[in-house]
């Protein structure tokens, strides 16, 4: 589906427009991602399991009905050619990113931010050895990130990091970071709680920066592809993320294992500003004309 989503929205958004669209994208998914839940578990409180998964479907046959109806007039580009196999495709995907400073930047920038700074695997343990919180408690902090990520989304709507764009993306994923190190440290459920929601902020403009930066320096026939490999970088690093933060925590102990999470993001911010200039000088409003 992200694929699907990334070659599409390029298809049906002016160029001018892409980092409004790549903004109005991350709150929709935000959004969803905090209220669908909460309206799933009232369902299934106050009704049954049949509904609630029964719900599911029929919002999904909605969403199935609302794509269909999207008209899109370039369908196939004439650069793609029917003797290419899948596999050639994907080669050609990864190779085209590994050409593009701009887009190997921004992709794996996130990647290994997310590698090493996300605390979310962590936060059960923190909510009840640290913050002595119940369920509620983890609950509210497991939202705090898409908080604070829709908060800025509503901004940046209305304010689309155009200028200075490569410098805004280094500055809020060290943001990032900076924020993991403090809840690492923080003993206090509302400072712990506060430095989520800093941190979903931050992480938000990497998002709509990254968003941007893949539909403007992706040819029209190369969007699916490069949005394949995108997911396999986004999924990769949530993934093995959550490992990296279980294996450190058993090693180095929790608290010192996030703090050095978000030290190593920090490191990964200072080495991509020095090995990558093309993307530390990159401004989006100047490839947008």
């Amino acid at each position: 589906m992200m694929p699907a989503n990334s070659a599409i929205l390029g298809q049906i958004v002016e160029k001018k427009d892409y980092a409004n669209a790549a903004t109005w994208n991350s709150a929709n998914w935000q959004t969803a991602a905090v209220v669908g839940p909460a309206i799933g578990g009232l369902i299934y409180g106050y009704l049954n399991i049949s509904v609630a998964y029964g719900s599911v479907f029929v919002i999904y046959l909605g969403a199935m009905l609302m794509i269909s109806r999207v008209a899109v007039t370039k369908l196939v580009s004439s650069v793609q050619t029917a003797s290419e196999g899948m596999f050639d495709r994907i080669r050609e995907g990864i190779r085209f990113v590994l050409k593009s400073p701009e887009l190997v930047g921004a992709f794996s920038l996130d990647m290994f931010a997310v590698l090493f700074g996300g605390a979310v695997a962590m936060l059960p343990v923190y909510a009840s050895d640290i913050l002595h919180v119940g369920p509620e408690g983890l609950g509210f902090l497991r939202a705090c990130p898409a908080i604070g990520s829709i908060g800025m989304s509503f901004y940046l709507m209305f304010n689309p990091p155009l200028k200075n764009s490569g410098r805004i993306l280094l500055i809020s994923v060290a943001a990032f970071g900076l924020c993991m190190i403090g809840f690492a440290f923080s003993t206090v459920f509302w400072l712990s709680a506060i430095l989520l929601i800093f941190s979903g902020l931050f992480d938000n403009i990497s998002v709509v920066i990254r968003g941007t930066i893949l539909q403007l320096y992706t040819p029209e026939h190369m969007r699916g592809r490069v949005g394949s490999v995108n997911s396999i970088f986004i999924g990769s690093s949530n993934e093995l993320g959550a490992f990296e933060s279980g294996v450190a925590a058993r090693f180095m102990g929790l608290v010192p294992s996030v703090a050095f999470g978000g030290i190593m993001t920090l490191v990964v911010v200072a080495a991509t500003a020095k090995i990558n200039p093309v993307l530390r000088k990159l401004s989006l409003g100047e490839a947008n004309r």
